[in-house]
């Protein structure tokens, strides 16, 4: 049986980044797990970005949304102009990626207290009215799927952290897919703290629990790449 991942990177910086090598590290791991029964998609949603959504993309949505759930090959059908017909062909390969994947895989590193913009286009790009639910029975679509949110900060933002209250990273991707359909039990987020501690002087004190953020990410990564 085939096993699909689809993972995402979503960094700005192509070389020395938090994010991308520890998607790097449970890639590997899943791949060399999984071997031939693998497929491996990777996204670069900094070096192609994904397009930003048009009026079009909203006058289609809304139709759709007054159908109530349609399957995914009726949508198109909606379509009015060439620019809800182009908007939709952006949108459905996407959506059918996902729902077609085992595994979701996500870095996300924090860029001023949020997801970088590359992400969210990506998700308001994939978001469109009932294509998570089946059009039978309104289940969710991604009730079964696996999702790993590899979230990067430089700060410390965790439980207890003075800054706790100022993440909008995790809680905004965790209520995302949630709301999508996707299960607690099958939604982890997987945290490294303090990754600009070495670099910026006013965290150099904080290095050890850096060290250790790190550590404790990539071994839950490990477990996660050996289990799911």
């Amino acid at each position: 049986m085939t096993t699909t991942l689809l993972h995402l990177d979503s960094s700005i910086s192509p070389d020395g980044s938090v994010s991308r090598a520890l998607t790097a590290r449970f890639a590997s791991a899943w791949r060399a797990r999984h071997g031939a029964a693998l497929r491996h998609h990777h996204l670069d949603l900094a070096a192609e970005p994904v397009p930003a959504l048009g009026a079009a993309f909203d006058a289609l949505g809304r139709r759709a949304e007054r159908k109530g759930v349609l399957p995914l090959e009726e949508i198109a059908s909606l379509a009015q102009t060439p620019e809800e017909e182009r908007e939709w062909a952006l949108s459905r390969p996407m959506i059918a990626r996902l729902l077609a994947a085992d595994v979701l895989l996500i870095g996300a590193p924090m860029y001023n207290l949020t997801v970088p913009t590359g992400l969210k286009a990506w998700i308001d790009r994939i978001t469109f009215p009932g294509v998570y639910q089946d059009a039978a029975t309104n289940e969710a679509l991604l009730r079964d799927t696996r999702v790993v949110l590899v979230a990067v900060r430089g700060g410390g933002y965790g439980p207890g952290a003075p800054r706790e209250h100022w993440d909008f990273q995790v809680p905004y991707l965790r209520a995302y897919f949630e709301r999508s359909g996707v299960t607690a039990e099958h939604l982890h987020v997987v945290t490294a703290e303090l990754t600009r501690a070495e670099d910026i002087p006013a965290l150099h004190d904080l290095r050890p629990l850096a060290v250790e953020s790190l550590a404790k990410a990539e071994a839950t990564l490990d477990a996660l790449a050996a289990t799911l």
